[in-house]
């Protein structure tokens, strides 16, 4: 009987080439089951059970994106750019307070030049000034001429409230990352808070530069941070299905519009 048109006749089974098995090894696979072959190594990092330091810190972290944080909070989200943080700490460090070794060398030779009967030097350094009181004392005083003020104090309460006296005293302020960062500047672990009252003539102009760059990220834009609330995002998953939701929402509408 002739084969029908349009129909290819079935083509002849290829055969496979046996595979040449080696008597001498035999293929034995492995059982990863109780007390068999141990399994082979992963990346066990997701189940590490961290201290509960760091536990809590990013737990915070994540509750501060997710809930809604109120605007005299979510100012201390808003820090100095990296060129001008670079800049200000350059300018710091000229006026870092003594150290004990330094202390010591100054009495030392102040004790010598007493003994001696020689005139002392009794005039005040400029320095940068430490201290959460004694610089509230200084804005109060309207002594200061710039407040520098770290993002990550806890509890938070503690310097909430100084950008709002800052304002109010018409002092420039900023914030900026890091307190144990302003701590390397006064030879501490931590500074919540340093401020400048004077600098030498040679570094003025360099410090209006500043302050002027300062004025306009943080004491011009105080009314607009006083409004802004942050927070408020939401995790991927999350994310996803919300936007699932409005994709089918976007569909029955346009389903019922036509």
């Amino acid at each position: 009987m002739a084969p029908k048109k349009g129909v290819r006749p079935a083509a002849a089974a290829k055969k496979k080439p046996e595979k040449v098995v080696n008597p001498l090894f035999e293929k034995r696979p492995k059982q990863f089951g109780i007390g068999g072959a141990l399994p082979p190594k992963k990346d066990l990092h997701r189940f590490v059970k961290w201290p509960k330091v760091v536990q809590i810190q990013r737990k915070k972290r994540i509750l501060s994106q997710r809930l809604k944080v109120p605007p005299p909070l979510n100012q201390f989200t808003k820090t100095l750019d990296k060129n001008l943080a670079t800049s200000l700490f350059k300018m710091l460090l000229k006026y870092r307070p003594e150290d004990k070794a330094a202390k010591k060398e100054r009495l030392l030779k102040r004790a010598q030049a007493e003994a001696d009967g020689k005139p002392v030097e009794a005039k005040k350094p400029i320095v940068v000034k430490y201290g959460l009181n004694h610089v509230t004392y200084l804005i109060e005083q309207n002594k200061a001429q710039l407040v520098v003020i770290a993002h990550d104090v806890d509890p938070i309460e503690l310097v909430v409230w100084l950008p709002a006296l800052c304002r109010k005293m018409e002092i420039p302020y900023c914030i900026v990352k890091g307190k144990s960062r302003l701590g390397t500047i006064v030879h501490k672990k931590t500074a919540s808070v340093l401020c400048l009252t004077t600098v030498k003539n040679e570094d003025k102009l360099e410090f209006s530069k500043i302050l002027e760059a300062i004025k306009a990220n943080f004491n011009d834009k105080y009314d607009e941070y006083k409004k802004k609330w942050g927070g408020g995002i939401m995790g991927s998953k999350s994310q996803a299905r919300t936007k699932a939701k409005e994709r089918l929402l976007a569909k029955e509408a346009a389903q019922r519009m036509s």
